[in-house]
């Protein structure tokens, strides 16, 4: 044996272990690293929603006032979304990720800080905006470093840690609103933070554009205007802060501003959203069609919260620990999505969840003081496991079609059209639930106010189905390793 041949039999156990460290931290330590920084938006949602009638009491205002601290938070992160893809692809994923996550612990003191509702709403703006970077850009890290077929696996992973925010947040939120003061729920994120840091700094690789287009600032300014004054319409539909002129104005805006883009995109090469990445089918079918499950979600916790505390009578605490068992629903079916998959593939999964999903967010409206709360946790609980698949699914099966060059654009897109849903969501439930008030000739909210709104809001997730009958059977097998019939 030459010395040459000693080096390589030498070097040979330590490249093979080289290469399992690499494919250890690819497939569930940088997504989990990922997903713990995401933990810190996951967290803030599900708290604040159950501090919003406290936070109401101590500024003076009606609790149904309190749903714009969170759509003016979606506002926010619509404007910025659009510059995340091109951040990251400038100056490095890793750095904006760590960025993102220094300004939006800041933010978190800002809005623990507030003394007045306007000192709040500017807080959450400006959490926002740090907060617009956060799931595009670590998304960005996974569709980089991430195989096709690992990549459902790796979605998986990335949102267990999240996850851990709607399990911990309703009980947390719940005893720091009933025990102490609701300020600290904002101060909670910071331990988070940095550990998150250490974390992103320590193992998360750097990935970028070697030669990354010029920024697309038309295109920035015009899908900014329009996305926050299509978000501002609909917060205030059905409400006397702005008049009906006024609101058909941002409607007219926001719509003026997307048409706008739409027609500079078709003839800019650099357009900061790819608009083409629409013609695929799969990625098509999980954004358009996958926002009206979004639309549920934004409406989700704050009917929820409508509901147990304002017209059940029920504390902060008592809520959380209620409505946490959703999201333990969700976690445990992180782990059984993938096999679930393989097995029936993207379609059939797609079509039967929605019926499964959309039934059970009917099934809230039946939920009444006199249920015993192990019922009303029974439900929540296989809601939550089936949404968490439908979520899968949709997010796994989103990049299929998309190549290594869209993937910035494509992520940033997907990001920015969440937003939007979810603030849609927002605006939809307190405009059914102010609508329903007044049919019902009622000055406070009750049970049979808040209980048709779920009815409406189920009905509204089936209209996805129009877009997964679409989809070919074997649509996105590639994502999942599932093999043809």
């Amino acid at each position: 044996m030459t010395p040459s041949d000693d080096a390589f039999e030498a070097a040979a156990p330590e490249a093979a272990a080289a290469r399992e460290r690499d494919a250890i931290t690819r497939g569930w330590l940088v997504p989990a690293i990922v997903g713990s920084a995401l933990l810190m938006q996951t967290l803030n949602a599900t708290v604040i929603t159950n501090a919003l009638p406290a936070m109401a009491h101590t500024f003076g205002v009606e609790p149904l006032r309190l749903n714009i601290a969170i759509t003016v938070y979606l506002l926010s992160a619509a404007v910025f979304l659009p510059l995340s893809g091109w951040l990251a692809d400038r100056f490095g994923a890793r750095r904006v990720f760590m960025c993102s996550i220094v300004l939006y612990a800041a933010g978190s003191i800002a809005c623990g800080l507030s003394n007045s509702l306007w000192h709040l709403i500017i807080a959450r703006f400006a959490q926002g905006a740090a907060g617009a970077t956060l799931m595009p850009v670590g998304r960005l890290v996974l569709l980089r470093t991430t195989p096709k077929d690992e990549l459902v696996g790796a979605l998986s992973v990335v949102t267990m840690p999240a996850l851990l925010g709607p399990v911990v947040g309703p009980v947390l939120g719940g005893a720091i609103v009933t025990f102490a003061d609701w300020r600290w729920i904002f101060f909670i994120n910071l331990p988070i933070a940095v550990l998150g840091l250490f974390l992103v700094f320590r193992y998360v690789p750097e990935v970028r554009e070697q030669d990354p287009p010029p920024v697309d600032l038309p295109g920035i300014v015009l899908t900014g205007v329009g996305l926050a004054a299509l978000i501002f319409g609909f917060e205030n539909i059905g409400r006397d802060a702005i008049s009906p002129l006024g609101v058909a104005g941002l409607f007219a805006t926001g719509f003026a501003g997307l048409g706008l883009y739409a027609w500079h995109a078709a003839r800019t090469p650099h357009a900061v959203v790819d608009l083409s990445i629409f013609r695929k089918p799969t990625f098509q079918a999980s954004v358009v069609g996958g926002a009206f499950m979004r639309i549920a979600m934004g409406a989700n916790p704050f009917l929820l919260a409508m509901l147990l505390q304002v017209a059940f009578g029920m504390s902060a605490f008592a809520a959380g620990t209620m409505t946490f068992i959703s999201a333990v629903g969700a976690l445990v079916m992180k782990t059984t999505a993938p096999p679930i998959l393989r097995r029936f593939g993207f379609r059939s999964v797609l079509l039967v969840n929605a019926l499964i999903v959309g039934a059970s967010f009917m099934a809230y409206s039946l939920f009444r003081p006199s249920w015993p709360h192990w019922a009303m946790m029974a439900v929540l609980g296989v809601g939550g496991f089936f949404r968490s698949l439908q979520f899968t699914s949709l997010n796994g099966m989103a990049y299929a079609e998309i190549d290594q060059d869209q993937m910035s654009k494509a992520a940033t897109t997907a990001s920015m059209v969440q937003q939007l849903v979810q603030s849609i969501g927002i605006g939809l439930s307190a405009t059914l639930l102010h609508t329903l008030m007044v049919m019902q000739g009622q000055t406070r909210l009750t049970a049979e106010t808040v209980t048709p709104a779920f009815v409406i809001v189920g009905l509204v997730t089936m209209i996805s189905m129009i877009w997964f009958a679409r989809l070919p059977a074997d649509a996105g097998d590639e994502m999942n390793g599932r093999r043809p019939a």
